[in-house]
Order: C-alpha cells, then structure tokens, then sequence
C-alpha cells in the first residue's frame, strides 16, 4: 500500500512539473513574439511563429487584413536591432490542452495612447510549440486607452512562518479593490518576492463578486503568474497596493527588492503607497531616502492588534505586531470599531483597517490620481 501511494504521489507530482514545462515553454514561444516586436529582433518573431503562420489584422481599407508572417517579420528588419521601439506586451492569459494552446496578449502603444488585443493560437510541432495565427484589433472601449497602472503587491506564503498552519492572501481584499480599479480604466499588475502562484483565503463562494472572479480566466492566470521584483519596472506604475490576509506578514515585509520598488516609486515617481488589513505589515520597514520611516508623524491605518485573537495558535507565529511596530517607529495608528471601513489618506500614503475598507482604500486612490489630471 506504502508502495502503491508513493507510485501515486509520483504521479502527480510528475503531472504538476510537466504542466509547468509545457506552460513555461509555450509562455517563451509568445515572449519570443512579444521582445522581437518590441526591440526589432525579427530572429526572434521568426523563432515563434510557424513558417506558413498568417496574422489577420484591422486596416481601414480591408475588412480583413491578411499578413503573411514573412512580411509581418520583414516590418522591424530595417530598424535598428536591439533597440526599444515603444511598444509593450504583457501576456494576459495563456490556455493549452495537449498539442495546443491559446493565448491573449495586451500590446500598449504609450506615445499615440493606443492598445491592442492580440489572440494568439499556438500548436506543439515537432516537440516546439510555434505561434500558427494571430489575430488582432484594437480596443475602443475606454476612452484612455492606455490604462494607468496600479501594482499590487502580495505573499507567496502559504503557511504562518514555520507552522503547518494554513494562511493565503485574502481574496475578498484583492477583488474588491481590483474590481474598483479596472471599472475606473486601471490596469493592475501582481509582484510577490518568489513570482508565480500564490495562496488565496477568505473565499465566500456566496459572494457575487468572489464567484465572478474566481471563474474570470485572465485574473486567476494573473495569480498564478505573480511578476518577480527584477521584473518590475517601476515608471510605469503610479501606486502600488499591499494586500492583506496571513501571508502579508510573511516574506513581503522584510523582502528588500519589494521595499525598494514602493520606494521608488512614491519617491522617484510621485506614486502612492496603499495597503489594507494585514497588508499594512509590508509598510513597517519601508524608509526614505534621508534614513526616515515612510509613515514617521504620518497617520496610518491596518488591523489593530487589540483585534487580533491572541490566544490562537497562529497568534504565536507573528513575527512582528504591526500597530506597537508602526507607533514604535514614529507612526499615528487610527482604527475605528470592528466590522467597519476605516482608511486613513495623508499624502500619498493611502491605508485601510480591514476588508471592508478595501475599495475605499482603491477610490482614495483614484481620486488622488484623478485631481492630478485635472491640475496638470
């Protein structure tokens, strides 16, 4: 029986690793697509698409615009290689089932204000997986069509510290800001310190918007392919949001990479630094440049200790409390009574006591973002 579980086990574990190569590989063949048309290397728009590929593009004087992708390649060979042209992809979901797949992909044009949505349909031939089609349009349906970007930053942790007990980052606390965010025309990237899939808790399968989210492919591919810092480009985003849950307590707070892109983006990029809940946890240890803590004198919100259950087993594994470490360090900590919004905007520093404050915590945002519009 020991024998035959562990054949099972191996099993599995061998299903898990093969998915995440088939996927990592098919993710390369579109990357390939993606860096060759953004820095005029039509090697590698060659190397990801199949010889006798067609794109099928929008033209004003076609209904249906036929590029063969030979002629398609030969539009960045007499640009200059190697260098950045303006335009950005980002892979918004990805599908495969066998020998092929599907893919969406976002391409941003900043400098005329445009975005594209491109659907790729890839097929595994002779053990590589090569783009055969491409179609295109572009979207019309915000009139900012080049969204700006909100970062949210979550955990990779999925247990408390060393313990065997489970935690996640809080779904309701992820949704209910996002939602906000893109019904406002925001796009919203994920970072965590490991990249990939993280853990997710507090899911009410009751909940209209829980439900609407969790079977929304493009989001859930979202989490389960979290950027890693290195990845980050910091100019792009205009705040970065600290979600809650468990996991905030862990391995985002201490981790320097994370640290140093919400700082530089609140300092270098006027940005703002937000969080809700536990995720007011990964502002303890953020400073400025001059040595000082972010939220020194500043008023600041997230989930109070009085609040938390310290008799509970996961009580013990906190590595830190958060409100005794923010007041320690110089912070004014405001809460108001359980089971209500409560958030805290001074500058740009944007905090929230727990879930419920999430999308007011996302419309202070917004609002903030959107006065510097109008005064510019």
């Amino acid at each position: 029986m020991k024998q035959f579980l562990l054949l099972i086990g191996f099993l599995i574990l061998s299903n898990i690793v093969f998915a995440q190569t088939e996927e990592s590989k098919i993710e390369t063949t579109i990357l390939n697509y993606v860096n060759g048309t953004s820095y005029n290397q039509p090697e590698l728009i060659e190397k990801a698409f199949y010889p006798e590929a067609n794109l099928f593009l929008d033209n004003k004087e076609e209904k249906l615009w036929i590029v063969p992708i030979k002629k398609y390649q030969s539009w960045y060979e007499n640009k200059k290689q190697g260098e950045f042209n303006g335009r950005i992809g980002n892979i918004i979901s990805m599908d495969y089932n066998n020998t092929i797949a599907t893919a969406k992909v976002e391409v941003l044009f900043p400098d005329n204000n445009s975005r594209y949505i491109d659907l790729l349909l890839l097929k595994k031939i002779e053990n590589k997986w090569k783009i055969i089609s491409k179609a295109a349009t572009k979207d019309e349906n915000n009139s900012k069509t080049v969204p700006d970007k909100i970062l949210f930053i979550v955990s990779n942790a999925a247990y408390y510290g060393n313990s065997d007990i489970s935690t996640g980052n809080s779904f309701s606390e992820l949704i209910n800001a996002y939602d906000t965010f893109k019904k406002a025309g925001f796009t919203v990237d994920f970072v965590s310190p490991k990249g990939g899939t993280i853990p997710l808790s507090y899911i009410d399968t009751s909940d209209e918007l829980a439900m609407k989210y969790l079977y929304n492919s493009d989001f859930m591919y979202a989490l389960k392919n979290t950027n890693k810092p290195n990845e980050i480009i910091t100019k792009n985003y205009k705040a970065v949001h600290y979600i809650g849950g468990g996991a905030a307590m862990f391995g985002v707070p201490e981790n320097a990479e994370i640290q140093k892109i919400a700082m530089t983006i609140y300092e270098q990029h006027n940005g703002i630094i937000s969080s809700v809940c536990h995720g007011t946890a990964g502002v303890v240890n953020l400073k400025t440049k001059d040595g000082n803590y972010l939220f020194k004198n500043k008023v600041v919100s997230g989930y109070p200790d009085s609040f938390e259950k310290k008799d509970a087993e996961y009580f013990t594994h906190f590595p830190f409390l958060i409100q005794k470490t923010l007041e320690d360090r110089g912070a004014i900590f405001k809460f108001s009574p359980r089971n209500n919004s409560h958030v805290e905007v001074d500058g740009n520093l944007i905090t929230g006591q727990n879930y419920l404050s999430s999308k007011d915590v996302a419309l202070k945002i917004i609002e903030n973002l959107n006065n510097r519009r109008k005064s510019n």
